[in-house]
């Protein structure tokens, strides 16, 4: 299979991607899941990708405990671990199916290594309307076109044959079942592509325009913050959405100011630490310095 030619930062020559480039394994040690070829055209043709049961049931029940207990109950845990990527929902910012597909479409090899995350992440939060009266679940269509914008925000989808990147990704872990058009995300499938404006009909949650899903418990949502994408009522009445929104970056760029404690941070595995390492391009491959044609030429002493 041919490679599709992207073009490294200097003289248009070619980003080759080499072995040790890109992490196998996640801080914890286990292998990356990557994406199938099926996978990674559906992401691209529509702009989300959905991964169901990927979690097993005891990791289900103590990562909803836990994300309800920093909602509802905050100051039954330490300052530092109220966060929704502390306790067991740690596992989730780099988990091996989330890896796989974030160095496919966001990793960048020249700040990526065996040891470290060739993207950041930037966001976490909870969706659970029945902890916030609902506020969470209104209509409210945003983003989308995003193949034709400027890259300064993020909100951008680039592609060539063979090769695309998502330059603002979120990952939807579903910690409760979803039930189809009773809750959950809207998608308008291929609008991080589309070259027309919405119009009236993607101001109406009913139009054509939306999709959505259905997933049991521990199931995974990808999409590009390019895709025009909105909350919806939940009206599931046999169980509450209680689904973690972690959003993912690249590693020169920053969409908030949003940041884990320090103090929690230092207690994760190293590897596990590159993912919430300073916003720039110039030596942020730990271990290294720029230099030549190669950053990895000149080992930092």
């Amino acid at each position: 299979m041919t490679e599709a030619y992207v073009v490294d930062k200097n003289l248009g020559q070619p980003l080759v991607v080499e072995e040790g480039d890109l992490p196998t394994h996640n801080a914890d040690g286990e292998p990356v899941v990557e994406l199938t070829d099926e996978q990674k055209y559906l992401f691209d043709v529509r702009g989300w990708l959905l991964v169901p049961e990927v979690l097993a049931d005891d990791e289900i029940e103590a990562m909803r405990e836990y994300a309800l207990r920093v909602t509802n109950q905050p100051e039954s845990l330490p300052e530092h671990e109220r966060s929704y990527v502390a306790g067991p929902l740690e596992k989730l910012t780099d988990h091996p199916v989330v890896v796989g597909f974030l160095n496919e479409f966001l990793a960048f090899p020249g700040l990526s290594s065996s040891e470290c995350y060739g993207f950041r992440m930037e966001g976490a939060h909870l969706r659970n309307p029945a902890a916030t009266a609902d506020r969470q679940g209104a209509f409210n269509p945003h983003n989308g076109s995003g193949f034709f914008r400027f890259a300064v925000d993020s909100h951008h989808y680039q592609s060539i044959p063979g090769k695309s990147f998502s330059g603002l990704t979120r990952v939807v872990w579903e910690l409760a079942p979803v039930k189809m058009w009773q809750g959950g995300t809207f998608l308008a499938t291929g609008s991080h592509k589309a070259a027309y404006p919405g119009g009236a009909a993607i101001q109406d949650p009913n139009s054509a325009v939306w999709e959505t899903y259905e997933c049991p418990a521990g199931s995974v949502l990808f999409f590009t913050e390019a895709l025009a994408h909105s909350t919806s009522p939940w009206t599931n009445t046999d169980n509450e959405r209680v689904g973690v929104f972690n959003l993912y970056n690249s590693v020169g760029s920053r969409w908030s100011s949003w940041s884990p404690p320090d103090k929690l941070v230092e207690q994760m595995p190293p590897m596990r630490r590159t993912l919430f390492r300073e916003t720039w391009c110039a030596d942020n491959l730990p271990g290294y310095r720029y230099g030549g044609q190669n950053q990895r030429d000149r080992p930092v002493a």
